[in-house]
């Protein structure tokens, strides 16, 4: 039996093939607000209301990781991220891999409240999932 609920989706992460293209596509269309830049990993983090839109540059090196950028062998969507409460990482490693999924160690992450412990985990079709606790530091 789970023990916590899912809040809300914290963030999602994007592959583009022109970061800045996105960047002011996403603050002049949608209004996102810049909120972080991580040049060393082709990463920008922008908020979206109560959530965020990540984007990741394709060519660098998170979003190499993906393979090519969006086509009929590539995927655009790196993952989705769900705010869950309570976060209590022993319970929830034990719950997720009695429904056989692997997991490994919780590791602080920066999503759409800060800095907080988080799990990722895979459905059964490969798309990847992070759940994430509340904020450790701003």
């Amino acid at each position: 039996m789970k023990n916590f609920s899912i809040e809300r989706i914290d963030h999602i992460v994007l592959r583009v093939t022109d970061i800045e293209r996105s960047l002011a596509f996403y603050t002049s269309v949608f209004g996102c607000e810049l909120r972080k830049r991580r040049d060393d990993l082709g990463l920008i983090h922008l908020g979206a209301g109560a959530s965020m839109i990540d984007l990741v540059d394709v060519d660098g090196p998170l979003g190499r990781q993906g393979g090519a950028a969006a086509g009929k062998q590539g995927h655009n969507v790196d993952h989705f991220c769900l705010r869950i409460e309570p976060f209590d990482e022993q319970a929830l490693l034990a719950h997720l891999r009695a429904a056989g999924l692997a997991v490994e160690k919780a590791q602080m992450r920066f999503g759409a409240e800060g800095t907080g412990l988080s799990i990722y985990c895979c459905d059964p079709d490969g798309n990847q999932i992070e759940l994430k606790g509340p904020s450790l530091e701003p």
